[in-house]
C-alpha cells in the first residue's frame, strides 16, 4: 500500500504559536505580510527546487484510451507536496505516488475557507517536447490569491522548475495530439487545527494532474446563456478577482437553475446598471459594430470582480496585435446588459464567446434576459463565429508549439 501524506509538523499543530495567538484579531483586520512577520524573527526559507525529494510509485496506473478522458476524472500517478509553517517557512518539496491526504478535522481549510488554487496545462508538441502555457502568469495569480487570504506567499520560478520534474515523471499521461492535454492543479491549504479565526499557521501546497481531451470532443459548440441577476458571483471590495475555491461553490445552484429552464451557463450580471461581468467560470468578450462602422471588441474591466484570467490576457494581447490592424478597437470597459440587447436587436451583435483554461474559447449562441433570447450574431447552421475560431488557433498554435513564442515554456529534458 501507498504510505498517506502525513506532513506532521502542520497536522499535529495543537493550536496556534503564542505570537499568533496574541496577535490574531490584529492580523485577521489586516493583509497578511509574510516580509512583515520574516522582519520580526528569522528570515523565513522559500521554495527551494533543488531539495525536492522523489518517491517513485510501485504500482503505477493503466493508461485509459483519449477518447474515454472525462475532464477531472483520471489523475497520474505522482503528486507534489510541499509544506509550510509560520515559524521555519517553506520545507523541502517532495514528490510522491499519488495518495489521500490526512488531515486534522480542525483544519481551517475546512471550517474558514482558507484555499486557493489554479488551472493549467502541459501540452506535448509533434516533435514531442513538453510545454506549459504561460506558467508565471498562474504562479503571479496563485501569490495574489494566497496573500489575499493571509496565506503565505512562494517563488514562483521554484514552484514552475518542480512542477516542470512532475510533469516530465508522468510524461506518460500527456495524451497527443491537438486538443489533449495534461491538466495541472496547483493548490494550497491551510491546514492548522484551530478553530480560532486568524492566519494559518501551517500551510501545504500541493500538485495534482489530470489527462484531458478537448473540452468539445465533436468540435466547438455554442452554448446559451441564462442572464443571471437574481445572484451575485462578486462584487466591488470583494474576492472576484482572486482563484479562491469559495467563489466556485456559491455558484452551481444558480447553474443549476439555468439548466433547468435548457441554459448551459450563467452570464453573471451586477448591480442596477446590469453590467456584464463573466459567463459561467469563464471570462467574457462581445464583438460589436457600432452605427458608424466601427467593430470594437470588448470585455469588462479588471475592476476586482472580475478575474484575471489567463486566457483572457491572451485573447487581448493576440487582438491588439493582430486585430487593431485590421480596423478593430479593443476595449477594456464596461457594457451593459441592455446595451447588448440593443446592439442584437439592430444586429450589430457580431459574435460573443467566453475564454478561460478549460475550453480555450467557448462560442455563444444566444442569451436568455427578460423572458426574450438575444442572438449574438451565430447563423443557424454555424457553431463558433470568425473571431472564437481565430483565437482558438491563435493560442493553440502557441500551446502546441506550432509557433515558437515567449508564452510556451519547454519543459527541460
Amino acid at each position: 500500500m501507498l504510505r498517506q501524506l502525513r506532513p506532521q509538523r502542520i497536522l499535529q499543530t495543537s493550536s496556534p504559536s503564542s505570537r499568533f495567538a496574541s496577535a490574531t484579531w490584529q492580523q485577521a483586520s489586516r493583509p497578511y505580510s509574510i516580509k512583515a512577520q520574516a522582519a520580526a524573527a528569522s528570515p523565513l526559507l522559500d521554495i527551494d527546487a533543488s531539495k525536492v525529494t522523489v518517491q517513485e510509485t510501485t504500482a503505477p496506473k493503466d493508461l485509459l484510451p483519449s477518447n474515454e478522458l472525462v475532464f477531472g476524472r483520471t489523475f497520474t500517478d505522482h503528486m507534489l507536496s510541499i509544506e509550510w509553517t509560520a515559524s521555519e517557512g517553506w520545507l523541502a518539496p517532495r514528490i510522491t505516488p499519488y495518495q489521500n491526504l490526512s488531515l486534522d478535522p480542525a483544519s481551517c481549510v475546512f471550517h474558514y475557507g482558507f484555499e486557493c488554487f489554479e488551472g493549467m496545462k502541459a501540452y506535448k508538441d509533434n516533435k514531442g517536447k513538453i510545454r506549459l502555457f504561460r506558467p508565471t502568469k498562474n504562479m503571479e495569480r496563485m501569490n495574489k490569491s494566497s496573500a489575499r487570504i493571509a496565506m503565505p506567499n512562494f517563488d514562483g520560478n521554484q514552484v514552475i522548475q518542480l512542477i516542470s520534474k512532475l510533469v516530465k515523471l508522468d510524461e506518460r499521461f500527456i495524451p497527443t495530439g491537438r486538443g489533449y492535454s495534461l491538466y495541472l492543479r496547483p493548490t494550497l491549504i491551510g491546514t492548522q487545527r484551530t478553530l480560532g479565526v486568524g492566519p494559518p499557521g501551517s500551510a501545504l501546497l500541493y500538485v495534482i494532474m489530470s489527462p484531458v481531451g478537448p473540452y468539445y470532443p465533436t468540435g466547438f459548440k455554442a452554448i446559451s446563456l441564462e442572464a443571471t441577476d437574481y445572484a451575485v458571483r462578486a462584487w466591488p471590495g470583494g474576492v472576484g478577482d482572486k482563484k479562491l475555491g469559495a467563489n466556485y461553490a456559491p455558484c452551481i445552484l444558480p447553474q443549476l437553475e439555468a439548466a433547468k429552464r435548457g441554459f448551459q451557463q450563467n452570464l453573471w450580471l451586477f448591480g442596477k446598471e446590469e453590467y456584464i461581468t463573466e459567463v459561467g467560470t469563464m471570462n467574457l468578450f462581445v464583438a460589436i459594430q457600432h452605427k458608424d462602422g466601427q467593430k470594437e471588441l470588448i470585455t469588462a474591466p479588471l475592476d476586482g470582480t472580475i478575474l484575471e484570467g489567463v486566457t483572457r490576457d491572451s485573447v487581448l494581447t493576440l487582438a491588439r496585435d493582430k486585430l487593431v490592424s485590421e480596423g478593430w478597437k479593443i476595449s477594456e470597459r464596461k457594457i451593459t446588459m441592455p446595451e447588448l440587447a440593443q446592439a442584437s436587436k439592430e444586429r450589430r451583435l457580431l459574435e460573443a464567446f467566453g475564454a478561460g483554461t478549460a475550453a480555450v474559447v467557448s462560442p455563444i449562441r444566444n442569451i436568455s434576459y427578460r423572458g426574450e433570447l438575444v442572438g449574438c450574431g451565430l447563423k443557424l447552421e454555424e457553431e463558433a463565429g470568425p473571431l472564437a475560431q481565430k483565437f482558438l488557433e491563435w493560442i493553440g498554435a502557441r500551446q502546441y508549439g506550432d509557433e515558437e513564442h515567449e508564452w510556451s515554456y519547454v519543459v527541460p529534458e
